[in-house]
């Protein structure tokens, strides 16, 4: 989940939950989380305890924290820091960031494993529907609107479905409402000793 949807999630006052995703890195490479992010001076500071300051904010809303070339370029972890020509370690932190961090730990509350409990019933459940029933294994079409508008397309299809769901749900509830179960009493047949079989009547009442 993205730092934008986050902070959409808070600015509606929503309760998410995000799953957790180990990042990739090339082997041999820091994780980011070994780079610690000093809030207070808004800085991070490496694994050798040197500083990458807030350098410029690029279009798409990450802030880029760049070191100093010249002490980098000395460094003994440099192998394992950047393959950069120039020696420059650039680390990059969304705008809203803190948005993605706060929700990130309702993953570990009870409401959150509960809420993330349902995410194979709903969310995946609509995933596998969409991949088997309409398509999204493949991109059918080229260019980004047209596949977009295969995403819509599908969408609006499952939508349809679930709103015939409910339908037949509710006019089945309607009916099962009118209906009275009544049991037939055991009897004994006068030609043989055999036991009649239990029989049920339906009698639907008038709505």
């Amino acid at each position: 989940m993205t730092a934008p949807i986050c902070k959409g999630l808070e600015d509606r006052q929503l309760y998410g939950v995000i799953g957790y995703r180990r990042l990739n890195r090339k082997k041999g490479y820091f994780y980011k989380r070994q780079y610690l992010y000093d809030r207070y001076n808004d800085r991070y500071v490496c694994p050798a305890g040197e500083r990458l300051p807030y350098s410029t904010t690029n279009r798409i809303g990450y802030r880029e924290y760049k070191s100093d070339p010249r002490v980098c370029k000395h460094c003994p972890l440099l192998i394992q820091c950047t393959q950069s020509a120039n020696h420059t370690k650039v680390l990059t932190r969304h705008v809203w960031q803190d948005s993605k961090e706060r929700i990130d730990t309702h993953r570990n509350t009870d409401a959150g494993k509960k809420i993330y409990g349902w995410r194979k019933e709903t969310a995946e459940r609509s995933f596998a529907d969409a991949k088997q029933l309409h398509g999204h294994r493949y991109a059918r079409l080229r260019s980004l609107d047209k596949v977009r508008e295969q995403c819509l397309l599908a969408a609006a299809f499952q939508n349809m479905k679930k709103i015939a769901q409910i339908k037949a749900r509710k006019a089945l509830l309607s009916l099962l409402r009118r209906i009275r179960l009544l049991p037939g009493r055991l009897s004994r047949s006068s030609s043989d000793t055999k036991y009649c079989h239990r029989q049920y009547y339906f009698i639907i009442s008038p709505a």
